[in-house]
């Protein structure tokens, strides 16, 4: 970052994405701010200062907030947040498949002109794909891959505990994935805004013989066909995450940041 002058950056939550988005970015010279709800049992560390009303984050001023708790929180917080002039990176993608927030969310952000940031998450390649989108005759998959650790509850919802072979959970649209699995179809939800309005198909499997969290994407084209595959290690603290989110995260602040966003 150029300025030595520290930025403040919010977090909407301090669960076990937002502490690691902090650990990454150690080494910067950022005044950090959480909003907690009030009597939450989230540990901050001291270099965190905490907030328990949106008020209190607002009147900081940050240069960004990283939205970090989930979809209900993107429903919640970040409208106002727009509304304030403060620019948002949204972790739960998949909150914008529900028109109305993404409505007004969408409104918030012309009329203050802040920026709402979608960072790649837990996958890549998303410049080919935007840079196919709008051919006539393109036709984009996604395939995401977790092992059953990750499914637990769906797997016994269905009595397939204890299977030996994959699963599949789910086939369908990304809005339809992102609200029955909004923990995980985040990276999805990105995929399908990218490739907006191409179409794109979603499939979601369990999979016993594997122990990463694989995002398989093809496009098919008249300009070639393309596949992209990233096995990422689970978040040792939620297996339904990737561990790469968070650096996704990181790298994105930096980035935003680094653009004179400061304030």
């Amino acid at each position: 970052m150029a300025s030595l002058e520290p930025a403040t950056a919010g977090l909407i939550g301090f669960g076990a994405l937002a502490r690691q988005v902090v650990a990454a970015l150690g080494d910067e010279p950022i005044r950090w701010v959480a909003l907690v709800r009030e009597g939450s049992s989230s540990r901050v560390p001291e270099n965190v200062a905490k907030v328990i009303v949106l008020d209190g984050l607002i009147s900081r001023r940050p240069a960004l907030v990283i939205e970090a708790a989930g979809q209900e929180s993107v429903f919640t917080h970040v409208p106002a947040l727009l509304e304030a002039g403060i620019s948002v990176l949204v972790a739960s993608m998949g909150a914008l498949a529900d028109p109305e927030i993404a409505g007004r969310i969408s409104e918030a952000r012309a009329r203050s002109g802040a920026r709402l940031i979608i960072p790649s998450g837990a996958i890549g390649g998303l410049d080919y794909l935007a840079a196919v989108s709008r051919l006539p005759d393109v036709q984009i998959r996604y395939r995401l891959k977790k092992p059953l650790a990750a499914w637990r509850s769906e797997l016994a919802a269905l009595g397939l505990s204890d299977t030996k072979i994959s699963v599949t959970l789910f086939e369908g649209t990304p809005a339809e994935a992102a609200r029955l699995y909004p923990k995980n179809l985040n990276a999805a939800f990105t995929v399908a805004l990218t490739v907006h309005p191409a179409q794109l198909t979603v499939a979601v499997v369990a999979d016993p013989d594997i122990d990463t969290n694989i995002h398989e994407i093809e496009a098919e084209s008249a300009v070639g066909h393309a596949t992209f595959r990233f096995a990422n290690a689970p978040s040792l603290d939620n297996p339904k995450t990737s561990a790469v989110t968070a650096l996704s995260l990181a790298a994105s602040i930096r980035n935003f940041l680094g653009d004179g966003a400061r304030r």
